[in-house]
C-alpha cells in the first residue's frame, strides 16, 4: 500500500537559510522534493526560471488566483508569491513529500486548506546575525534590508501556529533537526497503525 506524501511547510525570515537546510536534509532522497513557487519578482543573479521559481508577470499571477490554480499566495516586500496547486497534489498522490518554502501569511492559508501539513519555522540565532547575512548576500539595498528585518520581527510575532522551530546557526545541525522531525512524523501512530492489523 503506497503511503501518501506529506506536505511540509517551511517558513522564516529572508536570510534564515531555509532552502539551504532543506536541500541538505533531502539530498539524495527521491521520496521528497521542493515545490517550485511562482513569483512576480525579477530573477536574482544566477536564478533560473523553473528551478528557483517560475517567474511570471503580475497580470498572469492575478489570472492564476482567479482560476484557483494556487494552493496559497501572498504579497511579500512588493512582490507576489504562490504555490501551484496541481504540482503539489500530484506529488503527494505519488507518495512524494513536498516542501513549501513560503512566508507566514501563505502558511496560514495552507494550514486552513490542509490541516495535516507539517509547519516548521526556521530562524537565525539572532536578528543581528540575520542582518549580517542579508548584507553579505549583496542583493538588497540598505532600505530593502531594513524592510526585511522589520518583516522578520512581524513574522516572529505571527508564528505561534507552527508545529516546530529550527534555529539555523550551523547548517549541518539545522538539517539534522529537520531530518529528525521528518523521521518522527513518519513514525506517528496514524501513519503506521495499519501495520497493527497484520497481527
Amino acid at each position: 500500500m503506497q503511503t501518501k506524501g506529506k506536505l511540509i511547510v517551511i517558513s522564516g525570515p529572508s536570510g534564515a537559510g531555509k532552502s539551504t537546510i532543506v536541500f541538505k536534509a533531502i539530498e539524495g532522497r527521491k521520496d521528497m522534493c521542493f515545490s517550485t513557487s511562482v513569483t512576480s519578482r525579477c530573477p536574482r543573479p544566477g536564478e533560473v526560471d523553473g528551478r528557483e521559481y517560475f517567474f511570471i508577470d503580475r497580470e498572469r499571477f492575478r489570472q492564476m488566483i482567479e482560476n484557483d490554480e494556487l494552493l496559497e499566495h501572498a504579497e511579500y516586500v512588493g512582490n507576489y508569491y504562490g504555490t501551484p496547486r496541481k504540482f503539489v497534489e500530484d506529488k503527494l498522490a505519488d507518495g512524494v513529500s513536498v516542501f513549501l518554502d513560503i512566508e507566514v501569511q501563505g502558511a496560514c492559508q495552507v494550514g486552513e486548506k490542509m490541516p495535516e501539513a507539517i509547519k516548521i519555522f526556521v530562524i537565525p540565532p539572532s536578528l543581528e546575525e540575520l542582518r549580517r547575512r542579508l548584507v553579505n548576500r549583496g542583493t538588497d539595498s540598505p532600505e530593502s534590508i531594513e524592510n526585511r528585518l522589520r518583516r522578520a520581527r512581524e513574522e516572529y510575532a505571527e508564528a505561534d501556529f507552527y508545529d516546530y522551530i529550527v534555529v539555523n546557526d550551523k547548517i549541518e545541525v539545522a538539517a539534522a533537526e529537520l531530518q529528525a522531525i521528518l523521521t518522527a512524523e513518519q513514525c506517528r501512530y496514524a501513519v503506521r497503525s495499519h501495520w497493527l492489523k497484520e497481527v
